[in-house]
């Protein structure tokens, strides 16, 4: 159930940065493009961010752990940018999915991201009892 969560908020997250024109991060739905179609791309857009980020997102964090030791966490930003860029560019495969125009926006948009998922984190994070 936690997974499913997160690739909700994850779809959100990434709606909410499609909606930052700067950032150049879209979505192009399914045809016809209805918002039946844009949700259900959102969703499958979210998942495939949420598989890369736990299989290749892994690997990366550990390979690249004396990095982020020399950086104090930074270049977490851009891993993460990096994570979102290949999300885009495995969704490139079909006619729909994600497409990040630059690679340093798609590290800004996934600040972005970040902090919404950390914001939804502490509101949806289950409560203790004691």
């Amino acid at each position: 159930m936690g997974f499913l969560i997160r690739v909700v908020v994850n779809a959100f997250s990434i709606w909410v940065v499609t909606l930052i024109p700067v950032l150049g991060v879209s979505v192009i739905a399914f045809p016809p493009g209805g918002t039946l179609e844009i949700v259900l791309s959102l969703l499958i857009v979210a998942l495939v961010f949420a598989l890369v980020n736990t299989i290749v997102g892994s690997v990366v964090k550990v390979i690249a752990f004396p990095l982020y030791v020399l950086t104090l966490g930074l270049f977490s930003l851009i891993v993460n940018g990096f994570l979102l860029w290949l999300t885009s560019w495995i969704t490139e495969l079909w006619d729909w999915g994600l497409r990040v125009e630059s690679f340093w926006w798609g590290v800004v948009a996934a600040l972005v991201i970040a902090f919404i998922n950390g914001i939804f984190g502490v509101i949806l994070r289950p409560k203790r009892r004691d």
